[in-house]
């Protein structure tokens, strides 16, 4: 009915997607943070 052997044996895959879908999430963070640092010329052109 349910095959242990195969989950246990597929839990290396699910993990390593875990892991891949955690680093892209990371590196989609540290982007948008980088780019609300930069400055804007739109706040510099309202004077």
């Amino acid at each position: 009915m349910f095959n242990v052997e195969g989950f246990i044996a597929s839990l290396k895959y699910m993990g390593l997607g875990m892991l891949g879908i955690f680093v892209v999430t990371i590196i989609i963070i540290s982007v948008m943070a980088l780019l609300n640092k930069l400055p804007s010329d739109k706040e510099n052109n309202n004077q």
